[in-house]
């Protein structure tokens, strides 16, 4: 172990070993990194855990500064994990240069199909008794982090003191196909709202995709940006300021050169910066499997669903005179064709959404158990975003009436973003909400 200080914060760095597969203990084994923060005065004082499951899937957990957003309350009370899930982050890092190891495309699929919730709450159940010596500790999860969270009660709650959720209920029995069925409307009104924010960007995202259709364009990194790969900066406007970097972005698309107009490079570096999965190509590879539990592959369902949606198609849009609409949270095969950081895993992405067999450490194919969080005993609380572009508000409502005792705090207050745009007074509120205090 390694410990250091930050303002306010001492830090300590962890590794632990755990299985690949949780069923077969005796087998290979993973490292996983995680980082643990206390408030300096505090150190040596007895706290309680709380381990924060970070959004995704396949990002890395967030590194702060100080006690930045949430933290600083939380470190109030409790002494804070900051997990980096298996496959991300210092966490035995799965992605084009490493995944190699492993073999081909079958064995790559084979290893990353141990790399969903049910794993990663498995890990939190190996290491938690070395850290606390037993005693439960209380998860706070944001989005995917929320998904963890719900299979955590579905499968062990006895290591659980307390579960708060933001912006992560998922539905317990939906089909990745009703996921994205659901996901398109919304995904729809928040372009609508954009282009009300800001209508000079309806011409705008024309003139861009018109070019985009024209020209070949790729990117310095090699990425090749298509109609489609541009409609996806629509990822950006579930955030709290999202629509408004998309607008910046939009703006500063075109500039003029001796050759005539073409893409500014402050306009590539931007794109760049939002699309590219070089940081976190687990995010891609395994988003559909997140919602897989019916023993059924998911076959690219985001792709396919967007055929019943054809407001998003760009070229009838082109051809037509209405607005070209930005999608979202969908993953799609052409991702690995246009991101150099995902096209080596093309394969392998093609294996796991054909996947139908995906192991469960606990048995069986569902993440949840329903019977068990009808009779759940852990006090939670989870705060729903009514506009929420990631995740269903309806699906969230759904499960927060199937765990028994969740409590719930639905606001239009802040996007998918707001653990981090409104705390302290997020964290704060939600563990007045899981003690009865509010």
């Amino acid at each position: 172990m390694t410990s250091y200080r930050q303002p306010g914060v001492v830090l300590t760095d962890h590794r632990f070993s755990v299985p690949l597969d949780h069923a077969d203990p005796s087998g290979e084994r993973i490292e996983l990194f995680a980082r643990e923060l206390v408030a300096s005065g505090k150190a040596a004082t007895d706290l309680p855990w709380l381990v924060y499951l970070e959004g995704g899937p396949g990002f890395g957990v967030r590194r702060f500064n100080g006690r930045q957003a949430w933290l600083g309350r939380a470190l109030q009370e409790f002494r804070v994990l900051l997990l980096d899930q298996r496959g991300t982050g210092l966490s035995t890092p799965a992605n084009r240069q490493t995944l190699p190891l492993r073999g081909g495309p079958r064995e790559q699929a084979d290893y990353l199909a141990h790399f969903r919730a049910d794993s990663i709450v498995r890990d939190c159940e190996t290491i938690r008794p070395r850290l606390t010596g037993g005693a439960p500790w209380t998860v706070l999860g944001q989005s995917f982090g929320g998904f963890c969270a719900v299979h955590y009660l579905s499968i062990a709650p006895e290591g659980l003191r307390t579960v708060l959720i933001t912006g992560g209920l998922p539905s317990l029995d939906a089909t990745a196909d009703e996921v994205y069925r659901a996901a398109y409307p919304r995904v729809a009104r928040k372009v609508e709202a954009h282009y009300a924010r800001y209508p000079q960007d309806i011409a705008r995202a024309r003139r861009i995709a018109e070019h985009l259709a024209g020209h070949r364009t790729v990117l310095p990194t090699g990425y090749v940006l298509t109609p489609e790969a541009f409609q996806s900066l629509g990822i950006l406007l579930g955030g709290s300021d999202g629509s408004h970097q998309l607008h910046y972005l939009l703006e500063n698309a075109f500039v003029r050169t001796p050759g005539g107009e073409t893409l500014s490079d402050t306009f590539q570096e931007g794109v760049t910066t939002a699309l590219s999965y070089a940081g976190h190509p687990l995010y891609a590879v395994l988003h559909e499997a997140i919602y897989a539990q019916d023993g059924r592959s998911t076959d690219w369902a985001a792709d396919r669903v967007r055929a019943e949606f054809p407001r998003f198609d760009a070229a009838k849009s082109l051809a037509g005179e209405g607005p070209l609409y930005f999608t979202g949270e969908s993953i799609h095969p052409w991702h690995f064709e246009a991101d150099p950081a995902l096209s080596p895993l093309r394969e392998t992405a093609e294996l796991l959404a054909a996947r139908t067999d995906w192991p469960s450490p606990h048995g069986g194919v569902r993440l949840y158990d329903t019977a068990r969080l009808a009779a759940n005993e852990v006090p939670a609380a989870a705060l729903v975003y009514h506009d929420d572009m990631y995740v269903d508000t309806e699906h969230s409502l759904r499960t927060a009436r199937a765990i028994r005792g969740l409590r719930t705090w639905v606001t239009n207050e802040y996007e998918h973003d707001g653990l981090r745009a409104g705390a302290p007074r997020v964290l704060d509120r939600l563990l007045a909400l899981a003690r009865g205090e509010d």
